[in-house]
């Protein structure tokens, strides 16, 4: 492959000695670690996945580049930190990402371009986009062994900023922007993405979240019959037709409830016991908590309402979660199970601030929906990536930002022989230990797995 002739430049003699650089250093990628996610995504096959629900309404006989292999250089561009399309007008051509795709780096044709990739977002008709966010579902169904005796799930939205009058866009009042307000839904005990859903940029109302825990219930219960569920959210999701529809198919849930008046009025005399209780003892902050049965005005039948009340030398503050857990203490109800629920804010920030899932910038709404699922599936390869780091280190708890930065930004030269390719990785890459214990277990698997 030819390699344009650049201009040279020179930074500051050192020791006397001139240093003249260029661009002229061969098939070098900066993205040497995208080998790994290429094992991953081998073993959790999700780009295949993802392709065989995409219509090709393409010309055969026109046809270079299979649907698989386009969506897995996106997922591999994501990972990597190019979140847009049109950075493929150069990574087409990257040697680290070829290879990754199963393309030759110098003898086959480059990777898909920008319009092509830009065609493959904007394919899927509506039904088409639903079956892929359904394939997500199933991709974490699949990543158990065995169906789980419990799994809990984690709920929440998340303000997507837009920026022009994309389909489904609206004026959020509470964060001052335009925007979507997409769902998400985690494992709590593992960390990984359940359900991605791009919605309009306002509150949800009871139908469309008792929708949304339907349809994934269903999905559920479809390949784990008996396993048990619980499903934790902010004040948001504690709507009477969720919650009746929990209490009729046997989900235990835990939302944050809205303070009222006549919520606080119930816990007043504990309040008012806390509050003088600190002010006598002259501590900074005292903490208890009671519960209560308590109907509100579209409730069917009262429920168990935890409070949590805390006194500071500012002042009281209340907090109130509503479920249908029984057997629990109060205090390990809040600060045991509901607090917990704060994790899946950081996952959350993982999906859009370090992979990039509020680039939500189609006019289209259903394209967009389809960038989540991208953005999403790329997920997977990080979390598996992170999940393989062992537990003694501290990039075990990294972010994923910076995994990108130890082990898939990470400078190789990649060279093509007759009968072989050789990567040549910097000798002074500061975790090059790991990057080959790592490359060593995947590839391991993947030999020992059956033909």
């Amino acid at each position: 492959m030819t390699i344009d002739t650049v201009s040279r430049f020179e930074f500051p003699a050192v020791n006397r000695k001139k240093i003249t650089s260029a661009f002229d250093g061969g098939r070098i990628s900066s993205d040497g670690g995208v080998m790994l996610l290429a094992e991953i995504e081998q073993r959790l096959g999700i780009a295949d996945r993802l392709a065989a629900l995409v219509p090709d309404r393409r010309d055969p006989t026109r046809v270079t580049h299979q649907l698989a292999d386009m969506i897995r250089a996106r997922l591999f561009a994501i990972c990597c930190g190019y979140e847009d399309c049109n950075d493929f007008d150069r990574l087409r051509s990257d040697p680290a990402f070829k290879l990754a795709c199963g393309y030759l780096p110098d003898s086959d044709v480059d990777l898909a371009s920008q319009p092509t990739l830009s065609r493959l977002e904007n394919a899927p008709k509506l039904r088409d986009t639903i079956r892929l966010t359904y394939a997500l579902v199933d991709q974490w169904l699949d990543s158990y062994p065995t169906p789980p005796q419990s799994v809990t799930l984690d709920i929440d939205d998340t303000c997507d900023v837009v920026h022009g009058r994309q389909q489904l866009s609206l004026f959020n009042a509470h964060y001052d922007e335009y925007c979507f307000l997409p769902i998400h839904v985690y494992d709590a005990d593992t960390g990984r993405p359940v359900a991605m859903v791009l919605r309009p940029g306002k509150t949800p109302g009871g139908v469309e979240v008792c929708a949304h825990i339907r349809r994934l219930y269903r999905r559920i219960r479809a390949k784990w019959p008996n396993t048990h569920i619980v499903i934790r959210g902010d004040g948001h999701y504690a709507r009477p037709e969720a919650m009746d529809f929990c209490e009729k198919n046997g989900i235990q849930y835990l939302f944050g409830l809205a303070a009222t008046r006549p919520l606080h009025t119930k816990v007043r005399d504990v309040a008012d016991a806390v509050a003088t209780t600190r002010a006598e003892d002259d501590i900074d902050i005292l903490r208890d908590y009671t519960e209560l049965r308590h109907k509100a005005g579209r409730w069917k039948c009262e429920r168990r309402v935890v409070a949590r009340i805390q006194a500071t030398r500012l002042g009281l503050d209340s907090r109130f979660v509503v479920t249908n857990m029984e057997k629990v203490a109060p205090s390990i109800l809040y600060e045991t199970i509901y607090c917990a629920r704060g994790q899946a804010e950081n996952l959350i920030k993982a999906h859009k601030a370090h992979l990039a899932s509020d680039r939500t910038s189609c006019r289209n709404a259903v394209a967009n929906q389809v960038r989540l699922v991208l953005h999403t599936a790329a997920y997977w390869l990080m979390q598996t990536l992170k999940e393989m780091i062992p537990s003694p280190l501290e990039m075990a708890k990294a972010e994923f930002s910076t995994i990108r930065l130890r082990l898939l930004k990470i400078a190789v030269r990649v060279q093509e022989y007759a009968s072989r390719i050789r990567l040549a990785y910097a000798a002074g890459c500061p975790d090059a230990d790991l990057f080959a214990s790592i490359a060593n277990k995947l590839t391991s698997n993947r030999r020992l797995a059956p033909p």
